[in-house]
């Protein structure tokens, strides 16, 4: 497995997004959901992106809330590898105590709150990575992220990311945590390139940015038109398949890049974490950009 880093921290080129094994739709064997992170850590993996909120909407009960970070919790405990350089990146900021919904919390109060409990489902000292999960628009931006800061150097978390963010805000929580910003998550995909500036925001202050939902869309060509094609052809060139190659050129676009592809069964998982093996030539990627349109 490639590596890339996340602050001060060594990581695999592409993580795993844990989201889809909490929320609508999750496996209902959850053996088969903690065997799906046992494949991505057999594979290599070594960065597993999890949240507060994955959890099944509408609920507000102690055993729903963090249900993803139960999950990996457990699955960390009974894999049989070493675990000690798994980064587990989770997120606060985001409830779901409405059906159907992603309501924001950004208030000092809630980010502290959330964090502890993160601590606690989680069971170790300090967060590894905890990311400020989207803006809310009641709450000062300076004091969400500010409480990032607080948590950071009281060492309840070893380092602060932030997502869902535009280039301002980017720009705004590296001041506010004095140049320690680790990370940006924000979506990206060949269906969803709106988030262009802030990669190449990363990519100028050396900030790893976090695609969430990689592969948004390439399944179906109605959604990517004419590029789904070229997707398809370097996958045909490559013997590789089109979300291989989603995320291989990804990865080719800068070293900041780790995409964190979400995974609800073990074949996929695997399949996720091989496409670091893949190369393309220059030809090959100037084809998949031209196609995007980047």
């Amino acid at each position: 497995m490639h590596t890339r880093t996340i602050g001060q921290t060594t990581v695999s080129a592409i993580g795993l997004g844990g989201m889809p094994l909490s929320i609508e739709g999750r496996p209902e064997d959850r053996a088969a959901a903690i065997a799906t992170i046992h494949a991505s850590l057999d594979a290599g993996v070594r960065l597993i992106d999890t949240a507060d909120a994955y959890h099944l909407a509408g609920h507000v009960d102690d055993e729903e809330v963090g249900h993803n970070e139960s999950l990996i919790a457990e699955a960390l405990r009974s894999w049989s590898g070493d675990t000690d350089d798994v980064l587990v990146a989770t997120k606060g900021g985001h409830t779901r105590s409405l059906p159907d919904s992603w309501e924001q919390d950004g208030s000092p109060e809630h980010l502290r709150a959330a964090c502890e409990a993160s601590l606690r489902r989680l069971g170790i000292d300090a967060i590894g990575l905890y990311q400020y999960h989207r803006p809310d628009p009641t709450v000062p931006y300076e004091d969400s992220v500010g409480t990032l800061r607080d948590l950071l150097d009281e060492g309840k978390i070893r380092q602060a990311g932030i997502s869902n963010a535009n280039p301002e805000q980017i720009r705004q929580a590296q001041n506010i945590l004095g140049g320690r910003l680790a990370s940006v998550q924000n979506q990206y995909s060949p269906a969803f390139l709106s988030s262009r500036p802030e990669l190449e925001l990363c990519s100028e202050l050396g900030i790893a940015f976090l695609p969430w939902s990689p592969l948004g869309g390439i399944s179906k060509a109605s959604d990517l038109g004419s590029s789904y094609a070229a997707f398809q052809q370097v996958a045909d060139e490559l013997d590789a398949s089109p979300q291989q190659v989603t995320l291989a050129w990804m990865l080719a676009t800068s070293p900041v890049v780790v995409p964190i592809p979400g995974s609800s069964r073990p074949e996929t998982a695997r399949s996720s974490a091989a496409a670091t093996d893949l190369e393309l030539s220059a030809d090959q990627q100037s084809r998949l950009d031209m196609a995007t349109g980047v």
